[in-house]
């Protein structure tokens, strides 16, 4: 079965599950989750995407966040990749780092909101990286300990969160610590880690009830919520697909954007495209990969077909510019 378009409308809420390549890790050493936590929180704030909880692990993470106007897949194709190459090149690894296709649930917010908080900021607990609640208050790679006021993060959204827990910010700790702390024995959940029926009404007991009651629900393996907020999404999505330009399209328009570059830089694409390394033609390469990339939202290998190199190259040039950039 072919696998279904994300659901990625502006504003969408999304329980994002990242995972290692066959289980590996994603994280080697504090560097590593620094730079990933880092680069979390910068392109969050350049693309205006929410993010309310997350919880790093040493083979996976998991993200609680709002969908920014460029949509979900722009911002995680822009972190994921920037992550990888920078990875890859400290620990001198190549391919894959992460699963090809993280895992979003688009998620009801009014009955999934805390419990989802919850869940991601019990994470490193549950797996035992910190021994207690108390480790877990101060614990850096974990939103937890930003809401508690340990960890200071500008890019997590830390009032909207405890605006769910109380009026004033001594009260709202004290409740969403309580929160956590009633959660610790409640195991893994996995009803919180992917959409459909049977986690959206909280088991198969609910689910048969309701076939003896002759009670139809929508659902969507996507989705975590309501049959009516499922049905809203996906006539939301259906109208915003409408109106997004397609991959054809992107292709299109990156080409005349390409043509357009060449000539105010004074080179021919031919050039471009030959894999000359001369100074300026380089310049204007690598100039070009970082804005198809980072902006145009264009994969490495839609980027190397325009610019006549292969992915790897692409990779490597958004490396040194981002290298360059933190010297």
């Amino acid at each position: 079965m072919p696998r279904q378009a994300r659901l990625d409308a502006p504003g969408t809420l999304h329980h994002v599950i990242i995972r290692g390549i066959e289980r590996g890790k994603i994280v080697s050493d504090n560097q590593d989750r620094q730079d990933f936590v880092s680069r979390l929180g910068t392109i969050a704030l350049e693309s205006g995407t929410p993010i309310y909880a997350w919880a790093l692990m040493t083979n996976h993470a998991h993200l609680l966040l709002r969908s920014g106007p460029s949509g979900l897949s722009r911002y995680m194709r822009r972190f994921l990749s920037g992550y990888a190459i920078s990875y890859n090149r400290r620990h001198r690894r190549h391919g894959h780092l992460f699963q090809n296709r993280y895992k979003s649930i688009v998620c009801e917010e009014d009955p999934y909101f805390k419990e989802l908080v919850r869940y991601i900021h019990l994470n490193p607990l549950r797996a035992m990286l910190v021994e207690n609640l108390a480790e877990l208050d101060r614990y850096s790679f974990c939103g937890h300990s930003v809401l508690m006021g340990r960890v200071a993060n500008d890019w997590q959204d830390r009032e909207y969160v405890l605006q769910w827990f109380g009026a004033r910010e001594g009260e709202a700790k004290r409740a969403y610590r309580q929160f956590v702390e009633k959660g610790i024995d409640q195991g893994s959940r996995p009803e919180l880690v992917g959409g459909g029926l049977i986690r959206s009404q909280g088991g198969w007991s609910a689910v048969n009830a309701m076939r003896r009651l002759g009670v139809r629900e929508k659902s969507d393996e996507r989705i975590l919520g309501s049959g009516e907020f499922v049905e809203q999404l996906i006539e939301q999505s259906d109208q915003l697909r409408k109106e997004q330009f397609s991959v054809y399209e992107r292709s299109r328009r990156a080409a005349s954007y390409i043509e357009r570059i060449c000539k105010k830089e004074k080179i021919s694409v031919e050039a471009l495209k030959s894999g000359s390394r001369r100074q300026k033609v380089s310049a204007v390469r690598s100039q070009l990969a970082k804005k198809l990339v980072e902006q145009w939202g264009c994969t490495l290998t839609e980027t190397g077909r325009h610019l006549g190199v292969s992915p790897s190259a692409i990779a490597r040039v958004l490396y040194r510019t981002d290298k360059n950039k933190s010297n």
